[in-house]
């Protein structure tokens, strides 16, 4: 399990060298992040305005997904993963390795959806027309999976209070140890499903909505481009 992780973050670097010997292919990336954040945003403003899911959705739309530079995290996940297994529980483990393969499967997602734009400024005709030109269904499920997976195992941790307050007395440490970008991410993801108070219903229309989303952008259908925002 350590050198997937490990293969997954170098999977993840490689893209993000390649981009930056290509300005113009790391343009069209960050216009796709930032276009893909705002489709979600509208997706679920619903959840973004409700006091209960609106911490979770924010987790959801910043940190697991968003236009942001994640390279100081993923460095500080490379770090400790030689030691993973004796300092976390499995639990924690697989969870680690379940954000290592969501992050650079959506970094090769990112960059084939970039390198099938056809133009910038993104628009929803635009963007319908790169999905399917990449195709890959099998990987946009398995991306999905991933999310609904890593949700179900923060709300199970959740119910360890141990685990809780292990993170919060881990802050002095981890800053002194240069951790504290991962640090901050795992207190935000256990401190935003442990205030939903139970995801089940989160999940469900997360899952809901992007299979709904996915199967209409693969099928071509005109209700699947209602749901995208224009540029």
């Amino acid at each position: 399990m350590k050198g997937e992780i490990l293969d997954w973050l170098a999977t993840v670097e490689a893209e993000h060298a390649r981009r930056r010997q290509d300005p113009a292919l790391e343009a069209r990336v960050l216009a796709l992040k930032r276009y893909q954040q705002r489709r979600l945003e509208w997706t679920y403003r619903d959840l973004l305005a409700s006091t209960r899911y609106a911490e979770a959705a924010r987790f959801f739309l910043v940190d697991l997904y968003g236009p942001v530079d994640f390279r100081q995290r993923d460095r500080e996940f490379a770090r400790i993963v030689p030691k993973i297994e004796a300092l976390f529980p499995q639990q924690t483990v697989a969870t680690v390795w379940q954000l290592a393969r969501l992050h650079a499967l959506s970094e090769e997602l990112d960059s084939a959806m970039a390198n099938a734009l056809d133009t910038l400024p993104i628009d929803p005709g635009v963007y319908a027309s790169a999905w399917r030109r990449v195709g890959r269904e099998n990987d946009r499920k398995r991306q999905l999976e991933l999310v609904i997976q890593i949700g179900a195992a923060l709300e199970r941790m959740t119910r360890h209070a141990w685990l809780v307050n292990t993170l919060k007395w881990m802050r002095g440490p981890a800053r002194a140890a240069g951790l504290s970008e991962l640090q901050a991410f795992l207190e935000r993801g256990l401190g935003s499903f442990r205030s939903m108070r139970g995801a089940t219903e989160f999940l469900k229309v997360i899952e809901a909505r992007e299979s709904e989303l996915m199967n209409g952008l693969f099928q071509a259908a005109p209700s699947a481009l209602d749901e995208l925002p224009a540029a």
